[in-house]
């Protein structure tokens, strides 16, 4: 049998061993499964980042709060990221200033914490998948590592058998361990490059509804009517 041909890919992969081919094919899933995950954060992460866009400039034209309210839950989905953070603010607000019989600051800490509430649901969501990314940016090299471990001992034990051992005896075993470590890596560096670029974004994000909870704040205290 040509050596060429023994060390294609194909035959390394159908050739290796059972629990390095386990190996190849739970970080093959992983591998899957993160750049799925690494999508959906792409497309939602820029969903937010419209969704505040617009919503700032509707709010900082200066137009009545309460039509803004209106046209905010006028939508057949629920309010989301920084809209969901003024309805929810905006609605305890109206609510407590109808009952009556409260001070301005009693009223708006409560508003205050109803857009707590309402930022922290936010940031769940925007926290979604990430740790699932963080673990495989983690964890998959130390798997590959596992496998090339796995098949190199499993090449060295195919030599005891063999008078006279050559290179073309051990170099399909140690392709085949090696090949489980580059699929680790293959798995492992794009997570870890998507999951420090969506932390970021979603940093910033936090920080701008923080500063509107601020700025929304102040101008619930100062509306007295």
């Amino acid at each position: 049998m040509n050596l060429t041909d023994d060390m294609s890919l194909f035959t390394l992969l159908s050739g290796a061993s059972v629990p390095v081919q386990l190996v190849m094919a739970i970080l093959l899933l992983t591998s899957l499964a993160s750049w799925w995950y690494i999508f959906i954060k792409v497309f939602s992460l820029k969903a937010a980042e419209r969704e505040i866009v617009d919503f700032e400039q509707d709010f900082w034209r200066g137009g009545d709060l309460n039509k803004l309210y209106e046209s905010v839950n006028a939508g057949r989905k629920r309010p989301q990221g920084m809209s969901s953070i003024f309805e929810a603010g905006f609605k305890e607000f109206t609510r407590l200033k109808r009952q009556g019989g409260l001070e301005m600051s009693d009223i708006t800490e409560s508003a205050r914490r109803a857009m707590r509430a309402a930022y922290n649901r936010e940031m769940d969501d925007l926290d979604a998948h990430l740790p699932f990314l963080a673990s495989v940016g983690s964890v998959s090299p130390y798997i590959g590592l596992f496998g090339t471990v796995w098949g190199i001992m499993n090449a060295f034990r195919g030599l005891a058998n063999m008078a006279q051992a050559t290179l073309a005896h051990v170099a399909p075993g140690i392709a085949e361990a090696l090949i489980a470590t580059a699929i680790g890596l293959f798995a492992a560096i794009p997570a870890v490059i998507a999951y420090n670029r969506f932390a970021s974004s979603v940093d910033r994000l936090a920080v701008r509804y923080e500063s509107f909870m601020e700025e929304f704040t102040n101008i619930l205290q100062r509306n007295k009517g």
